[in-house]
């Protein structure tokens, strides 16, 4: 069969830029993915009745207006409550760390200047940092570090954070007020029914077929495409390792049920120090619904397993722009486009994924079709 573009991947980034190619451009589109189900890694079902979050919990925000205002074709919105807290020792601090969590810390009051003048007297000075433990401890000094971001950091990349780039933990603000959102963005939502009905309802266009359950490297010997090839997958995975394996961190879940309305008193509480696993999700607290039933995810990070995070190291880093020259060869002479997390190596949030969707739609676009 052939068709004008083929997607390999029926998560976020293949999603919009199938909906984009069909809708705008009046391709024919086809869409596959090796799992059986859409949303990639966004997918949510239910469990014990529970709406949960399948592969972690994942936070709509954004600052874009233009992107929520396309995601608003797809689906309503209720409110993203996304207030996180970290365990240290008996005490749940709010995360990421505000005057309130300093102010349980250190047993002391705060505004402002204050807290900025104390924490002064806490950094460890580094102009420079060149890891992710060194900028933490530029940032708030040795006792929250080792409180707060040590631990967890290694569980979760399975490495030092002096291993690290400074990136990975500089992701995480730093508060001077009493602002417990997890995270700062304009807009932050959740779909009224979940991920997995509003890209449901983004590819229900007579022009994208779905395969689920087909590995895209058996069934691009069967189907062509007239313009362009857009590939999430992982990208080592494409060039069949050839340069080596790119390291990546996955993760591994267990759910629970509990017979009670609500377990925790936030949506995710994070473990830096004394579980194997880094934190536990309750999915409740987000997508609004009413039970008398709760489920918890553990979330444990592991070595083997489906790609998850890329590693942010420069031996890494190295390896993959190696690869990226590769692609760009490939785009050159083939049209395969690479796009996505895996595919370009980043560890970004869902929003800026999606941003990254509609760059790679322009970009086919200018290319292929207004010519």
């Amino acid at each position: 069969m052939r068709f004008d573009i083929i997607i390999a991947g029926a998560g976020p980034v293949g999603c919009i830029i199938a909906q984009k190619c069909a809708a705008i451009l009046k391709w024919k589109v086809l869409i596959l993915d090796k799992r059986d189900h859409i949303a990639g890694n966004c997918k949510d079902e239910y469990k014990h009745g529970v709406l949960v979050h399948t592969y972690g919990p994942h936070y709509f925000r954004t600052s874009n207006d233009d992107l929520l205002e396309y995601l608003s074709q797809f689906t309503e919105w209720i409110p993203g409550k996304y207030f996180v807290k970290s365990k240290v020792g008996k005490k749940l601090y709010p995360f990421p760390i505000n005057l309130d969590t300093l102010e349980l810390f250190f047993k002391k009051n705060f505004d402002s200047d204050s807290a900025q003048k104390f924490l002064d007297t806490k950094k460890v000075r580094n102009a420079n940092p060149q890891n992710s433990e060194e900028f933490v401890l530029s940032k708030v000094g040795t006792e929250l570090y080792k409180s707060f971001y040590l631990g967890y950091t290694l569980k979760q990349w399975g490495m030092h954070p002096k291993d690290l780039s400074p990136s990975v933990c500089g992701r995480i603000p730093i508060r001077f007020n009493r602002d417990s959102r997890y995270v700062d963005s304009t807009h932050q939502l959740m779909p009224k029914d979940g991920y997995t009905e509003m890209y449901k309802k983004m590819i229900a266009h007579e022009n994208i077929t779905l395969m689920l359950e087909v590995d895209y490297f058996e069934a691009r010997q069967k189907h062509e495409s007239k313009y362009a090839t857009v590939y999430t997958g992982p990208i080592d995975t494409y060039f069949d390792y050839s340069l080596g394996k790119l390291p990546w961190r996955s993760l591994e879940f267990e759910f629970r049920e509990y017979k009670q309305e609500y377990k925790q008193e936030c949506v995710q509480i994070n473990y830096p120090n004394e579980t194997p696993y880094t934190r536990s999700v309750e999915a409740k607290h987000i997508t609004g619904q009413k039970s008398d039933n709760t489920v918890i995810c553990n979330e444990t990070p592991v070595d083997n397993g489906d790609a998850y995070y890329p590693i942010p190291h420069k031996s890494s880093q190295d390896l993959y722009l190696d690869y990226e020259e590769l692609a760009k060869e490939e785009t050159l002479n083939k049209h395969v486009y690479f796009a996505g997390r895996l595919a370009t190596y980043k560890y970004i949030n869902m929003d800026q994924a999606m941003e990254s969707a509609f760059e790679m739609f322009d970009r086919i676009k200018s290319t292929h079709f207004d010519k």
